[in-house]
């Protein structure tokens, strides 16, 4: 009994799974397909043409909102990029992320030195 309760077990985890991939995938071709349709098939980052037709699969749809979700009708969340350069902005996002709060902490600290501030009282002073 307990053999046929991990079964059923594995069996709805893979369901779900593949139900989220099946959802996810018409999702992809929903948005996708109207991206094609909006827009001319070259990147927008790097420019290169996928007109021909022959490697129209490395041409991606990005958010720019980075949210899924969001797909207006207007297209105006999307641009086409090719898959190398659609790779580059989430990587170029992540490391901004990564490196600004290092970077913030280290102004603050610069920031906080005030290198004139007794100098009113000393030119005072000689008065």
């Amino acid at each position: 009994m307990v053999s046929q309760r991990k079964v059923s077990d594995a069996d709805d985890r893979h369901n779900v799974v593949a139900e989220a991939r099946r959802e996810q995938a018409t999702r992809e071709k929903g948005y996708r397909a109207r991206a094609l349709e909006m827009y001319p098939w070259v990147c927008g980052h790097c420019g290169r043409d996928f007109t021909e037709g022959k490697k129209l699969r490395e041409l991606e749809v990005h958010h720019k909102n980075h949210d899924h979700d969001y797909n207006p009708p207007d297209g105006s969340n999307w641009e086409l990029l090719c898959m190398y350069c659609h790779e580059n902005q989430h990587n170029r996002n992540e490391t901004a992320k990564a490196s600004s709060g290092g970077l913030k902490a280290e102004t603050e600290e610069l920031s906080t030195h005030q290198p004139f501030s007794g100098l009113a009282a000393l030119l005072n002073k000689n008065k």
